[in-house]
């Protein structure tokens, strides 16, 4: 495998691969709205020559490259949060737009530029012959941005699908991430007894009941276990609504929601036991509970999950994680970061729930995601596909005692 000739092809790619990055920006793609992207997808795979391309019952796209007995994967998700305020944008977030060192648009970084040099992989791997006893399984996954990993659920359990590993494509500023805490969405709720709002005494207000549950889940937040790679546990109260006759009663209900964050050793059980255990939850009879996911793809399919999104960790020492680390000293000769991401990815479900090893590498940064004005650098995404287009190679030669 000549490193020199993969950087080359990869940076002759270049105005291809923003290409049609900047085509996928156009088209607006939130969550349950993919259809368009993933035709759009179709037709980019179908110019580059992937040997299989089909699009599943929830609707992600399936691209190979070789036909070997090794199952390697790559997933981005290529769904993206809406646009927000738009007075915050300095240009328009779909149109988007290109300067000599970034392009910018809802999605650039998080996360089509992924999807984009994913695709030109396959075009190198093609153009080089870089086909080995591999199969090389290329996927552009919906549903992300409103539930991690749902989309892998179903590949894993419905499509029977379980590649020796799988690099997720998300932004990594170009460094090697190999493990993100995990998450869940927890609700807790009280229940009142309304009366009319000019003699509240004789009724049960749930409001009340829920203002000693917050102050000790603020507390309970400075508690929660830490780990020296992960990092920290946390929870924050992100939405609070109540229920009431009208506004000249008592509210005889009120929920609120929270945002839970796991570190390594904590599980969905314990979150739900730490709140159900506090003594103003329990004076209040308070329900704890996960919330639940039931929303059609754009493909109209439900696949219902609870909103629980385990941690994962992939042993510095993994071979994927030699893999990737190997391939991108022979291509950029510079030993790369290796770290961790802040944010939830699709590993929650491949690795987090199904033991399938992950590991993380794409253009773009973290700071970059759901924040108006989003971009990317242009050398992240030829350098990613270069990337990309070494990785099931180098772990062919891995897997027979390492790169000589």
């Amino acid at each position: 495998m000549n490193f020199d000739d993969i950087v080359k092809q990869a940076k002759h790619y270049e105005k291809d691969i923003i290409k049609f990055l900047r085509d996928m920006v156009r088209i607006p793609s939130e969550s349950s709205e993919e259809g368009e992207v993933i035709d759009r997808i179709k037709r980019e795979m179908e110019t580059v020559g992937f040997d299989t391309i089909r699009i599943d019952k929830m609707g992600n796209i399936h691209g190979t490259i070789g036909n070997g007995k090794t199952l390697i994967a790559m997933d981005a998700h290529i769904d993206t949060v809406g646009v927000g305020e738009m007075k915050n944008w300095n240009f328009d977030p779909y149109e988007g737009f290109e300067d000599d060192t970034y392009v910018g648009g809802r999605g650039t970084s998080d996360q089509e530029g992924g999807m984009a040099a994913m695709v030109y992989a396959g075009k190198i791997i093609k153009d080089l012959g870089l086909e080995d006893d591999y199969t090389l399984l290329i996927t552009g996954t919906v549903q992300e941005e409103d539930c991690d990993g749902l989309c892998w659920q179903y590949i894993v359990e419905e499509e029977g699908v379980r590649p020796e590993f799988v690099v997720i494509t998300e932004p990594t500023s170009l460094n090697i991430y190999r493990g993100q805490r995990g998450r869940m969405e927890i609700k807790v709720s009280t229940s009142g007894i309304s009366c009319h709002g000019s003699a509240p005494e004789r009724g049960d207000n749930a409001i009340f009941k829920m203002g000693p549950i917050l102050r000790e889940l603020e507390d309970l937040n400075h508690t929660l276990k830490d780990d020296p790679f992960l990092g920290k546990g946390t929870l924050t109260v992100s939405e609070i609504y109540s229920q009431s006759p009208s506004r000249c009663a008592v509210a005889d209900g009120c929920a609120l929601s929270i945002d839970r964050r796991l570190t390594d050793g904590e599980t969905h059980e314990m979150a739900l036991d730490e709140i159900r255990n506090l003594p103003s939850v329990k004076a209040a009879n308070a329900e704890v509970s996960m919330y639940r996911y039931e929303k059609p793809s754009y493909t109209g399919l439900v696949y219902p999950t609870d909103l629980y999104f385990p941690y994962w960790v992939l042993p510095e020492d993994h071979i994927a994680t030699k893999t990737l680390a190997t391939s991108y000293e022979k291509l950029f000769n510079v030993t790369p970061k290796i770290d961790k991401w802040t944010f939830s990815t699709n590993a929650v479900s491949i690795m987090g729930r199904y033991d399938i090893p992950c590991i993380g590498f794409g253009p773009g940064h973290e700071v970059e995601a759901h924040a108006p004005n989003e971009k990317t650098e242009k050398h992240h995404l030829w350098k990613a596909a270069a990337l990309y287009a070494a990785i099931p190679g180098m772990y062919l030669r891995q897997k027979q005692g390492g790169e000589q």
